[in-house]
């Protein structure tokens, strides 16, 4: 380990002090009790200036190579990657500052735990060896999985976090055995490497079980079963933040593998992967249309955008390649400002977490309910918005590998999600306000909205800049392991 290592590893350590310097702050607030008796917003502010030091330092430093050894790999993609996860943070940090103190959850553990996960998804976006890749995978996952659970008087939250570890640990069996199986098939865990080798049935099954731990982070079918029931247990901010910071690791990493280093057995992963596409595409999309419960409703979206952003994997390439990482960008914005509306809204001091909760929301908050309004009509993936200009590079980079059948899949199913994307915003602009439901005031979630709109309305309206952008890094990152 060198100096050099160190600074290419800047801010996943920023982060990482952070975390333990939040959490020690709170220990010692808290004293000889449990928790701090008075909400500190120490935690928030702290988080937010190790979040924004981390993003300067990974955009502007400007520096670039593999560190220890090849195994962590700092060049544009993992840029490209970060940016998402760090906006997931931020957001995410923002979002829950009144939510937190309202419902008394601890806040040190909250925003370390947030900073940990962010951690294991840069991890993952930057690996260079499968090592690296199970080491962010775990950091992210066991983050999540006490997230989940950090309502400690919540009955809900606790099976939520109990059901989430017992089947990340499934995962995590078939990904480190999926790991020792391309070891003996090829005598490496060096991706590049890896790449170079010839293909054989140990390397093919090592392939697949490794998917399955990736597909199962990314709520791919048929790995997804825990997703629902961890969305709707989760305290609303954790559900919110676990929902777009999970997608982002797992696909960083499901591209650093394939399009990447196995491009030269796509015809083997290739079919695969497109038909995980399709069948994740159609069962988020068909289960989503009979939810009532808003975060049910989204999980099954997420589900069926996770679909989505498979198409551009399966597709390969560096077209593929840069429109995933274009899509999860878009994807951090519009689903984190969805639910960053439903956070403003409480039913008697609990989560209101209807669709009928939002009723009349338009003549209460009406800069909210267009907000919302925005958020779905993106996420429905209509003109106009961000979520369509991301979709439509992903059916173009499927075209463009000769794979039609995801394509249409994913233009049909895009329109059976119209339906409840604006049953959702009709429910916002129509009917009486339910008088159980207040809307909240909150400065802090008002500036995470502002920001969520103003990204989907630029990538949306000026998709250019960025498009360039991640172009550049799939080029790169495809010239690299050459």
């Amino acid at each position: 380990m060198s100096t050099a290592d160190l600074v290419l590893v800047g801010p996943e350590l920023v982060l990482t002090i952070a975390a333990v310097v939040v959490l020690l702050q709170d220990a010692w607030a808290a004293g000889g009790a449990l928790e701090p008796q008075t909400p500190r917003p120490a935690a928030v502010w702290g988080s937010l200036a190790a979040v924004g030091l981390a993003l300067v330092w990974d955009v502007g430093g400007r520096r670039w190579g593999p560190a220890f050894g090849g195994m962590y790999v700092r060049d544009h993609f993992t840029m490209i990657a970060d940016l998402a996860a760090l906006a997931a943070a931020g957001l995410g940090i923002l979002l829950s500052s009144a939510y937190l103190p309202r419902v008394r959850l601890p806040a040190g553990e909250y925003h370390a735990l947030l900073l940990l996960a962010t951690v294991g998804a840069m991890v993952m976006a930057a690996s260079g060896s499968l090592i690296t890749l199970f080491l962010g995978l775990e950091i992210l996952s066991f983050s999540l999985y006490v997230m989940a659970a950090i309502a400690r008087r919540s009955r809900r939250s606790l099976e939520a976090g109990l059901k989430y570890l017992l089947l990340g640990a499934f995962a995590t069996a078939f990904f480190a055995y999926g790991i020792a199986l391309m070891f003996g098939a090829t005598g490496s865990i060096d991706l590049r490497e890896i790449g170079a080798a010839r293909p054989s049935r140990l390397l093919g099954a090592g392939i697949a079980l490794l998917t399955v731990g990736l597909a199962f982070e990314g709520a791919l079918v048929p790995f997804h079963a825990w997703a629902p029931d961890v969305y709707e247990g989760a305290p609303l901010p954790v559900t919110a933040f676990m929902s777009v910071v999970a997608k982002v690791g797992a696909f960083a990493g499901l591209l650093r593998v394939f399009p990447l280093a196995l491009a030269h057995l796509a015809g083997v992963w290739g079919p695969m992967l497109a038909a995980i596409a399709v069948v994740t595409m159609i069962w988020g999309n068909l289960a989503a249309l009979f939810q009532t419960n808003l975060k049910r409703l989204l999980a099954y979206s997420g589900i069926a955008h996770a679909g989505y952003l498979m198409i551009g994997v399966a597709a390969g390439g560096p077209a593929g390649t840069w429109s995933v990482l274009f899509y999860l960008l878009v994807y951090v914005a519009m689903n984190l400002g969805a639910f960053g509306v439903l956070l403003l809204l409480a039913r008697q001091g609990m989560e209101a977490d209807r669709v009928e909760d939002l009723a009349g929301l338009s003549g209460r908050a009406p800069w909210a309910a267009a907000a919302l309004v925005l958020f779905m009509v993106s996420l429905a993936g209509l003109p106009l918005t961000a979520g369509f200009i991301a979709k439509l590079y992903l059916f173009r980079a499927a075209l463009a590998a000769h794979q039609p059948v995801p394509a249409l899949v994913g233009v049909l199913t895009s329109v059976v999600s119209v339906y409840y994307y604006l049953r959702v915003a009709y429910a916002a602009l129509s009917g009486g306000a339910p008088q159980a439901v207040a809307v909240l005031r909150n400065r802090l979630v008002g500036a995470a909205l502002v920001l969520a709109t103003a990204g989907v309305l630029w990538l949306g309206l000026f998709p250019a800049g960025f498009t360039a952008a991640v172009q550049q890094a799939a080029r790169q990152a495809a010239a690299a392991v050459r």
